[in-house]
């Protein structure tokens, strides 16, 4: 009689792990499926925020991995209770599905802005591109790299069809490198002028090739060289007619002095024809000097004759006047100690 009844307990006990079946069968499987959906959505939506400042589907990520993550529980719940199986059951579907359907429309969302084109992107975007455009320039200006901000120009009117603010930027980009050559061309010119004034004429030709370097193209700095030589033929002039009225007036001292300044001016050509000029000029300095050393001598001015002397025998040392005072120069010496151990 107990037999049956073993049988009965038997029987029924299989029951009783159905009761979870539902969590860890195909309801399980569709939660786990829409728990990987709502973290893709997650991923999905951090990666728009980042690249395109979109922030639609990461709300709806974050707002399914809630659905799912609230869900559950209540879902395992109401598989338990045995007694409103059915019913749960038939709601627990009914949740999931709406879940699924608005996972589906946001994936659809997800995919639509993922086939956006370039230009769309460019559309959203352009007023910041534009405005990070327009900072570039300005750095570019103020590191005077006029290429790189011409460029940039270009690429406002290319880009974005701002043609008449592109123009305008060429034009500021062209003024001030405009200004900023001229300040430096006039910086070097003003350095010219001082050289041409000091009749320089060598660091005056050296720095005008050195700026014809850096402004090729520049006018002005292709006419430099010619009125550099133009200003040394003027000066050249002057010293030609200053000579011809030195020599006219007699004055022996100035016509050396003029003469000195001109032999670096002249060609081979002119010296030869002023050479019999100079000679007579220099003649009569060293008779000039001879005269004041024979009376410096007489009047036993003698620190005046030395003084005479030197000048002679260092300007003319191949004339016989220098020979003859060299051999006076030591007994005038020995003769002007006393005198000048006095002063």
């Amino acid at each position: 009689m107990q037999q049956p009844n073993t049988m009965q307990d038997h029987s029924a006990a299989p029951t009783h792990p159905h009761a979870d079946e539902p969590t860890t069968g195909p309801a399980g499987a569709m939660y786990g499926i829409a728990l990987v959906v709502a973290v893709a959505m997650v991923g999905i939506g951090i990666y728009l925020a980042i690249e395109l400042k979109s922030w639609a589907m990461l709300a709806a990520g974050c707002a399914s991995l809630v659905g799912v993550l609230v869900t559950w529980p209540l879902a395992k719940a109401l598989v338990l209770n045995t007694e409103t199986e059915s019913r749960r059951r038939s709601d627990l579907g009914t949740i999931l599905s709406e879940r699924l359907q608005q996972i589906s429309v946001l994936l659809n969302v997800v995919s639509d802005q993922q086939l956006l084109s370039d230009r769309a992107k460019q559309v959203a975007f352009r007023d910041k591109d534009r405005d990070a455009l327009r900072r570039a320039i300005k750095e570019d200006l103020s590191r005077k790299d006029w290429e790189a901000a011409l460029a940039l120009a270009t690429d406002m009117e290319s880009t974005f069809g701002y043609k008449q603010e592109a123009e305008q930027y060429r034009e500021e980009i062209n003024n001030h490198r405009n200004e900023v050559i001229r300040r430096q061309i006039q910086e070097v010119v003003g350095k010219i002028d001082v050289y041409c004034r000091q009749e320089k004429w060598s660091d005056a030709l050296r720095e005008s090739e050195r700026l014809h370097r850096h402004y090729p193209e520049n006018e002005h700095v292709q006419k430099l060289p010619q009125e550099i030589e133009t200003r040394r033929q003027g000066t050249k002039r002057q010293l030609l007619d200053a000579w011809n009225e030195a020599i006219a007036r007699k004055d022996v001292d100035g016509s050396i002095e003029i003469l000195r300044k001109l032999d670096l001016y002249l060609t081979h050509q002119e010296a030869e024809s002023m050479q019999e000029a100079a000679r007579g000029v220099f003649k009569e300095k060293l008779n000039q000097l001879g005269t004041q050393f024979t009376l410096a001598v007489q009047d036993k001015r003698f620190p005046e004759a030395i003084r005479v002397g030197e000048v002679i025998t260092r300007d003319f040392p191949n004339s016989g006047i220098a020979r003859e005072v060299r051999d006076m120069m030591e007994s005038l010496r020995s003769r002007a100690e006393p005198e000048m151990a006095k002063a």
